[in-house]
């Protein structure tokens, strides 16, 4: 995959840390900043959960699948992603510095790898990338601060879509819970019937389809809006 010419000036001017960069300077990061560009098919891996995360990897092209697990691991969500999309900067830097996540190629994809020594120079080098990385890590930084002060759901509608919404790391697009009835009524403190009862009725209203241990959402934006407090 070649990772020259204007076909990549324009790649990178679509990913949030180079935007407002000009193609001067894109050209100039092209020609002397190490980039790996690798292509991965259909249901690999590009990084596991518990992976040193020792550089940043862009989705430049394709989808991939964002998969989450619970502490206890008796629930997954599944977040479907498309291109251009970095994986979790944040776990560049600070306390632990491994990916929570694990990433896989949904379809064809390309990525652009910049390692963490490479990232620092850009950093050092081009201002407009070293304010492009602050504020996508503190806007992470801000909504999470903010999650402790909303008012608490009063409706079984609401705890279960502030549950939902919560558990996903991307606010939009496509996710797939894998977890049991049960499970969703005790972290919400509701009972089963209750639970069972709000599902069915939300999947009636096409915001959500059910399957065994399973609920899709195509699409997160769409149930928010109907979500009173969450």
């Amino acid at each position: 995959m070649s990772g020259n010419g204007p076909y990549m000036v324009t790649r990178l001017l679509e990913l949030p840390l180079f935007q407002g960069i000009s193609q001067d300077d894109l050209s100039d990061i092209l020609g002397h900043t190490k980039l790996e560009f690798v292509r991965r098919h259909g249901g690999l891996p590009f990084v596991t959960a518990g992976q040193r995360c020792e550089s940043l990897q862009f989705l430049i092209k394709g989808k991939m699948r964002a998969i989450t697990y619970s502490d206890d691991r008796s629930y997954h969500v599944e977040e479907l992603l498309s291109a251009p999309a970095v994986l979790q900067p944040e776990c560049l830097f600070g306390l632990t510095q491994r990916y929570t996540q694990t990433c896989i190629a949904a379809d064809r994809c390309d990525l652009l790898i910049i390692s963490k020594s490479e990232i620092l120079k850009l950093s050092k080098s081009y201002e407009i990338f070293r304010f492009n990385l602050l504020n996508i890590i503190t806007t992470q930084v801000q909504r999470l601060a903010r999650k402790a002060w909303r008012p608490s759901p009063s409706t079984v509608h609401d705890k279960i879509c502030r549950f939902l919404g919560d558990h996903c790391r991307y606010p939009a697009g496509t996710k797939t819970f894998h977890i049991k009835m049960q499970t969703l009524a005790t972290a919400i403190g509701e009972s089963r019937l209750n639970v069972s009862r709000e599902l069915h009725a939300m999947e009636e209203e096409k915001l959500l389809t059910l399957s065994r241990e399973q609920i899709h959402i195509t699409n997160l934006e769409w149930l928010w809006s109907h979500a009173r407090q969450a």
